[in-house]
């Protein structure tokens, strides 16, 4: 609640309309505290598989997002890189993947907004992407870490459709007990509404009449 310079506390009015905004806010079926703990705990359960299985990431994503491993990964890739890659997945998985980019390019041109990124035809007839500055990344580096960061919301959010989650989901195996209490604490704070109570400040030396000081759990803030 922002109150202006030199103003008083909410009048009745303001208040209503504060509780009313608040109500908007809420879900119509909050969580109790059993499928809150659950939430967490299949969020933490998949966020410690892939910080153990690192090799989620790599190029075989590529077949389910080919023009966002393009633009963020293989763009940087050295011929090198890009042989090294190709004896990896094979002849066919090479073939699959170009097909793959070469289909969502033409789809993405033909088919505008359907993608983050517009793409249109290069003088040579090529399909290319129009990026401003700010959506390519500046190094190889800073690549793999947008892809990365992509990728694994994405898993946590359990939209890869060829991962057996539920053998994630329901073993005791990913477990972190103590991140698990950590976030379920937080979470029920970040829950909580703030409670606020006014003090009256005696009138100070210089005569001055006393300040209105709202306390809460920032501590005292001074209008």
């Amino acid at each position: 609640m922002h109150l202006e310079q030199g103003g008083g506390p909410p009048t009745p009015g303001q208040h209503h309309h504060q509780q009313h905004t608040n109500a908007l806010h809420r879900p119509l079926h909050p969580e109790t505290d059993q499928e809150r703990r659950r939430r967490l705990r299949i969020k933490n359960r998949r966020k410690r598989y892939l910080d153990t299985h690192p090799e989620y990431f790599s190029s075989g994503l590529e077949l389910a997002f080919p023009l966002l491993y393009d633009r963020l990964v293989r763009r940087f890739q050295t011929p090198a890189e890009r042989e090294a890659e190709g004896r990896a997945k094979g002849y066919s998985g090479v073939l699959e993947a170009d097909l793959l980019r070469s289909e969502a390019k033409l789809y993405a041109l033909q088919h505008e907004g359907t993608d983050d990124v517009s793409y249109t035809r290069g003088p040579n007839g090529e399909i290319v992407a129009t990026e401003d500055k700010d959506e390519i990344p500046a190094t190889k580096e800073e690549g793999l870490a947008r892809w990365r960061e992509d990728m694994g919301q994405r898993f946590l959010r359990g939209e890869d459709r060829d991962f057996r989650y539920e053998e994630v989901d329901e073993s005791e195996e990913w477990d972190d007990h103590a991140l698990e209490d950590q976030e379920a604490q937080d979470d029920y704070f970040d829950a909580e509404e703030p409670s606020w109570f006014q003090d009256d400040v005696p009138q100070g030396l210089n005569g001055a009449q006393g300040r209105l000081e709202l306390r809460g759990e920032t501590g005292i803030q001074d209008f």
